[in-house]
């Protein structure tokens, strides 16, 4: 996570993508944006309180939640698990709508989404929060703390769509945290981005229920899920969640139209056994199809886990050819810059249609949705 820069900055989105390439900076040219040009939008507005969608009024004043697979019965004053939710006096509201922690501008390959509109800038929005308390959370610092804990924004949905049409995104996403916790502020967004015209996506550890979800995937192009392991026992103990949603979300998304692609940070003596990595790619294979992307990501020391060792190249690689074998297509090793296959190649001719740095998109030789060598379709969105 990059933090937020200081109230006096006056570094702009061009001068530091111009910065960045000068340095020789691979990370594809992000960029925060300034305090003051967020609050630009909203200087001086009071927030009235915002009712949650999805939940139901119990006997008395008690109600459950019904936005995630946890269903938190939460009493008078309580709040949920994913502490941003809070019942008062029987009715359900949000605590973090148009209050978000974190306004970034992103490459799409960071999602990551390989499988879209190559190279394009995404408007990157997140609260504080999340459903879930994974013990390796690289972005820990927001997604592991209430609202109360955090310096926010003030921006109401219709601000953060003319925020990313000012600066020439060509998306929206929601990130960083888990959007689940700001259902009501991303879907609110989402719908005014559709009516400008402009894609939308996100990134999620597919914990949310289905009712919620379909309603949600009438406003998205596309959503990357974390799938985090491939045992109930990794969940629970390391992520404090359940597998068995998480599955189901994907399926749930595989029967629309919207693009998925599916990601696996790859953790050293906890999710990196070869054979339940196998069983993982042979789920995908026969559930969501051979086309569906997947990434083995590598991960580094963050959080409660600093003691164990980043990945190993070689599991990332193994991980890789298991997949292969299972008959999925399109594999790629991420987090590990300069790796060969953190570009795309076709599944026909075996040539290198897409070359990624990292984040960054040197060649595409994808035309019309096609290798432009040997005319395989390639599954995604590329107009």
């Amino acid at each position: 996570m990059i933090e937020k820069e200081p109230l006096h900055t006056t570094l702009t989105r061009r001068r530091f993508l111009k910065k960045g390439v000068l340095l020789g900076i691979g990370l594809g040219g992000l960029t925060a944006l300034t305090r003051p040009l967020a609050q630009a939008f909203s200087k001086g507005k009071a927030l009235t309180p915002y009712e949650a969608k999805y939940y139901k009024k119990l006997a008395g004043e008690l109600i459950q939640c019904q936005m995630c697979f946890r269903r938190c019965l939460v009493p008078e004053g309580g709040r949920g698990f994913c502490r941003n939710k809070q019942n008062r006096k029987g009715k359900y509201y949000t605590l973090v709508y148009a209050r978000p922690c974190s306004l970034q501008i992103d490459p799409i390959e960071k999602e990551p989404v390989f499988h879209m509109l190559p190279g394009i800038s995404i408007f990157c929005t997140a609260t504080a929060s999340c459903n879930n308390r994974c013990k390796f959370c690289h972005n820990w610092h927001i997604s592991q703390r209430s609202v109360e804990e955090l310096d926010n924004y003030q921006l109401l949905p219709e601000e953060v769509v003319k925020l990313a049409k000012k600066e020439d995104c060509a998306a929206l996403s929601f990130t960083y945290s888990e959007p689940t916790v700001f259902y009501e502020y991303m879907f609110d967004i989402a719908r005014k981005a559709k009516e400008n015209n402009l894609r939308v996506l996100y990134h999620t550890n597919g914990s949310i229920n289905s009712e919620p979800l379909f309603a949600l995937l009438k406003y998205m192009d596309a959503v990357t899920v974390d799938l985090k392991g491939f045992s109930e026992k990794f969940y629970r103990e390391v992520s404090s969640s359940e597998l068995a949603p998480v599955l189901e979300t994907l399926k749930n998304i595989k029967k629309t139209k919207v693009h998925l692609e599916v990601v696996n940070l790859v953790i050293p003596t906890l999710n990196d056994d070869l054979k339940m990595i196998r069983q993982m790619c042979q789920w995908i294979g026969k559930n969501l199809g051979k086309d569906v992307p997947l990434h083995f990501n590598r991960f580094f020391p963050a959080y409660k886990l600093t003691k164990l060792p980043p990945t190993p190249i070689e599991t990332l690689e193994k991980a890789r050819e298991i997949g292969r074998e299972e008959g999925l297509r399109y594999i790629y090793v991420g987090n590990a810059p300069g790796h060969k296959y953190n570009s795309t190649f076709c599944p026909g001719c075996q040539k290198r249609l897409i070359q990624r740095i990292h984040f960054k998109v040197l060649e595409n030789h994808i035309v019309g949705g096609k290798c432009k060598f040997c005319g395989h379709p390639i599954p995604g969105i590329w107009s």
